[in-house]
This record gives C-alpha cells, structure tokens and sequence, in this order.
C-alpha cells in the first residue's frame, strides 16, 4: 500500500467524545480502479503510530507500525486480502478510553491505596470511546467508503492499552466487530478485571469473533510484557470453545538477536534495549503479519 493509498488526516466531529478524534485512512491500492468492489475493515487504535507516514523516528526512535507497507507487501504475495485500515488517534485520555469495563473498587479497597487509580469506578470514557467506535465511526466509514460492513469483515486492532480495548469492545459488540487482534495487550490493568470477571466468569455460547493475542517475554519494566496474561486469556478462550488456528491464534515472540536486529532495520542505537524490551512499536510492526493474515486470509 503505497501512499497513494494514504489520505490526509481529518477531523471527525463525535457527540459521545464531546470533541473532534482525528481519524486517518488507507484505501487499497485497487479501490480507484474496482468501483465495484467492496472492501473488509481494519479500525485500529493509537493512530498516530500505525502508518509509515509517522517516519522512521516516531516512538522514541522505534518506528511506526509501517502497516500500509505491511499490507501491501502481504497482500503481493497472495497472504491477505486487501482491506481499508481505519487508524484513531489518541487523546490525553488515552488509559480512560482504552481499559476496556474498570474494576469495581469499594471505599475499603480505595482507602488501602497508596495511589488511587486514574477515575476509579468511572467508565464514561471507555463508554463513550466505544459508543464512537461503534455508533459514529463505523457508520461514517461503511457511508462514505464501499465497505463489507458485516461483523466478519470488521475488525478491531490495538497494542498494549489498545489491546485489551479491541477484545473488550469485540467482546461487548461481536455484531459489530467479529475479528480482533491485541499485541501485548495490558490485560493486567485494572486487576485484571476483564480477565478474571469478564472472560473467565462468561457463561454464555461460544461467540462468533476471531481472535488473535499476542506478547513477548520481557519489557522495559523487567516483567514479561503481559505474557502470563495473555496466555491466560488464550487458556480461557480454548476452554469456552475457541480453537488454536481456527478462530484463535495465540503466539508469544521472543527477542530478536543481533543478526535478526540488523536485517530489521532497526537504528542501531536502538539494538541493546530491543534485546530487553518487547514491548513498543518495532516489535509490533515485525509481528502483525500474523494477525493480519489470520484475520484477512485471501
């Protein structure tokens, strides 16, 4: 997908956000000469880093995602099929409208806080993020661009805090969104409460999504990039009746060592912490094939 595929940022007006969300588009490379094709839908979060217009230098120096040269390269090579990518910025309140459902703190647990967390007990934010999502962007995109709007063509993607929100809002509108990618998502926030109230507590059927989650082994921090979440996740998912590369693909990565690293063309400043962190946007950008082939086959 070449930039000729890349539209100028604009500026969408949204009632539930109370305020104008800056949305980016990438059209296929053949939606100027198909006028009667229609096209899947990829919405993805954080959408100042997703497409290789942000330059080389974006995120501290790890790049962006690059992901229109990612699609394009896939879908030449016959391993997905062509889709428009649907990329929303982020705000200031970025952990708000991304936690997915907050856990329900009572004034005990709260005073036993050394630090409260950001608007405890308050989903407004993720609400409203996902009312936007779902009720003002996803119609302002199937009206204006030949989209296939059924849930199974529409899919939500996100990293880190934008991993746990595309499940939770899949999770919560799997007619509107039926595939779903996290890359190293936080399922750790909130006390895992998407987690351990929301997934593992699910009674209901099967639903009809097709998921992808993935993580490292290690991150800035020293801890494991959510990997024992995330693996969690993937055991409950196989329990409700998901199965591994069917409707579910749950891969953990692991570091890249020099001679990957410089093939990768990663800045070489860059090399010595890409070895103790996975969790940014290199590592994102040399692993979404996965989920974009899994979710979009051709």
């Amino acid at each position: 997908m070449s930039h000729a595929g890349l539209l100028a940022p604009q500026s969408l007006p949204s009632e539930f956000l109370g305020s104008n969300r800056t949305i980016r588009i990438c059209l296929p490379l053949s939606y100027g000469h198909s006028p009667q094709r229609r096209y899947p839908v990829l919405y993805m979060h954080d959408g100042q880093n997703v497409f290789s217009s942000a330059g080389p230098d974006c995120c501290y120096g790890w790049g962006s995602w690059e992901i229109d040269r990612t699609i394009e390269g896939l879908v030449a090579a016959g391993k997905m099929r062509e889709i428009i990518v649907v990329a929303v910025d982020n705000s200031r309140y970025r952990y708000q409208e991304y936690r997915g459902p907050a856990y329900p703190y009572n004034r005990r647990e709260l005073a036993q806080l050394k630090r409260r967390p950001s608007a405890a007990n308050d989903e407004t934010r993720y609400n409203n993020y996902a009312a936007f999502l779902k009720k003002e962007l996803k119609p302002y995109i199937d009206r204006n661009f030949r989209t296939l709007a059924q849930p199974e063509s529409t899919g939500l993607m996100g990293s880190s805090l934008g991993g746990i929100c595309s499940l939770a809002m899949a999770w919560e509108s799997p007619r509107t969104f039926g595939l779903v990618a996290s890359l190293s998502g936080s399922f750790q926030i909130e006390r895992s409460h998407f987690l351990t109230n929301v997934l593992q507590k699910y009674q209901g059927r099967r639903k009809a999504l097709r998921i992808y989650v993935d993580s490292g082994v290690i991150d800035f921090t020293g801890d494991d990039d959510g990997r024992r979440y995330t693996e969690r996740v993937a055991v409950v998912l196989r329990k409700m009746g998901w199965e591994e590369g069917v409707n579910l693909f749950h891969f953990t990565d692991q570091p890249m060592l020099e001679l990957d690293l410089g093939r990768s063309g990663l800045r070489h400043d860059k090399w010595d912490e890409a070895q103790h962190s996975q969790h940014n946007e290199f590592y994102w950008r040399m692993r979404v094939w996965r989920a974009l082939t899994f979710l979009f086959p051709p």
